[in-house]
Order: C-alpha cells, then structure tokens, then sequence
C-alpha cells in the first residue's frame, strides 16, 4: 500500500480551497470541514481515476462531512469540490503529483 501514498502539502490544498470558497477564509472553516475537502480534494486531483472516479471522490467526501460536520458541511463539500471538477473538466487538466 505504501506505494500508492503521496504527500500533498497542506498549503497547495489550502490555496486550492482559498481559490474555490473565496468567501470562506480557511480559519472560517471548521477542522472537520477543511480536512474532509483537503482529502476530497487529494482523491479528486491526484488519485488515479479509474480506481476512484472524481465523482465517487466527491460523493464520499459529501458523505464525511454529513457523517462528521456540521448541518450544512455537505452541501459546502458539495459547493467547493464541485467548483474544483468543473474548473477541472474546462480546462482539461489534472494536477501532477510533483
């Protein structure tokens, strides 16, 4: 399995979000939340998509942040991890794992 982490800094994650929810400052978002869309946004960016495809990454991220934040951290998953596929699908880019 060892072969299969990488690591992702939190700050390319945290600029990632800034970008996504600029109304949002990322002291604004509750831990819970900020994790679950660090993790959604790892499956979503850097995962290999035929084993986890970016709309499963986005629906099990929706599913944590119902499960574990707040009334409505799923529909702020759901927003911000949204935003990122959609940007994703214009452009035609995947980030790289470097």
């Amino acid at each position: 399995w060892k072969e299969h982490v990488i690591e992702i800094p939190d700050e390319k994650l945290n600029e990632i979000i800034e970008k996504s929810a600029p109304e949002w400052p990322l002291n604004q978002i509750s831990i819970i939340d900020r994790n679950v869309l660090r993790i959604g946004l790892s499956e979503l960016l850097f995962a290999d998509h035929e084993e986890v495809p970016e709309k499963v990454a986005i629906n099990e991220a929706i599913e944590l942040a119902k499960n574990y934040g707040g009334p409505n951290s799923g529909k702020f998953i759901n927003g911000v991890l949204g935003t990122v596929y959609k940007q994703i699908e214009e452009t035609g880019q995947k980030q790289t794992r470097t």
